[in-house]
């Protein structure tokens, strides 16, 4: 039994580092249709809010379960590894679905598109395979706690602070962007902040936290983690700055790069 559980955890890891590139370059030609995106003919839709607190619900509800059956589930620090972790996931599922529906109810406007029901299971998906990998490797297979020489506060507490950072980054984005729409009905241009130096602060924002989780694990799991986070937030913010570009053409700053400052 112990020699199946590994296997399908390495297998599952090394299905992230496949995934990546492929997940790269088909977003690159193609987006899926929710947001800016949204459009017609991918069959059932339910409200994003709905949505994204049932792709996200994974994030929460595997550690539960996997916690226990880890060797390290009594060891406090894998407890405090993952509770960063937790905390994003726990904003994810419950804060940021509840956020979008006040937003859209105080608008008093219907959604006209929804979020397509199998981009909520596609997302679901991805989201229990990640986190299986995640708190498995947090509560089972990491096996340097106690033999690191007293490294693993050093790299815990470097990665935390990118890791707040980031959400920071993140949380401040997503809350500029639902203001802004509220107050004007739909899509304008976002203005000030890290707003002024590229197009996604949201996605960057989230780009830095995985790395700071890469850091705070130290693992081939928190390092695919975050490639793979790169892989489909890179390209989607190039979709939507080509967006922005094309959708208010002169009216949009032009030194504003996609995701990465000053680079992309």
């Amino acid at each position: 039994m112990a020699l199946l559980d590994q296997s399908f955890f390495h297998y599952s890891l090394l299905s992230h580092y496949l995934l990546g590139p492929p997940t790269f370059i088909a977003l690159r030609f193609f987006q899926f249709p929710y947001g800016k995106h949204k459009r017609l003919g991918w069959g059932p839709t339910i409200p994003p809010p709905s949505a994204w607190f049932i792709m996200e619900s994974p994030s929460i509800l595997l550690p539960l379960i996997l916690f226990p059956l880890g060797q390290h589930f009594t060891n406090p620090k894998a407890l405090v590894l993952m509770s960063p972790y937790l905390l994003h996931y726990f904003h994810r599922t419950f804060i940021y679905p509840l956020r979008i529906y006040q937003s859209t109810s105080h608008q008093n406007t219907k959604t006209t598109i929804g979020f397509p029901l199998i981009l909520t299971f596609n997302g679901f998906l991805t989201q229990a395979l990640n986190t299986y990998i995640q708190a498995r490797w947090v509560s089972h297979y990491k096996s340097d706690y106690d033999s690191d020489g007293g490294l693993f506060w050093w790299k815990f507490f470097g990665g935390l602070v990118v890791f707040l950072w980031g959400m920071r980054i993140n949380m401040w984005a997503d809350t500029a962007l639902l203001v802004l729409k509220r107050e004007s009905g739909g899509y304008k241009v976002p203005r000030g902040g890290w707003f002024e130096l590229v197009t996604c602060p949201n996605y960057f924002g989230e780009i830095v936290e995985w790395l700071g989780w890469a850091v705070m694990t130290w693992s081939w799991a928190g390092f695919g983690f975050f490639l793979y986070t790169c892989s489909n937030l890179v390209p989607r913010a190039c979709a939507n700055h080509k967006w922005y570009l094309q959708k208010f053409g002169e009216d949009y700053p032009k030194n504003r790069k996609a995701v990465i400052p000053f680079l992309v």
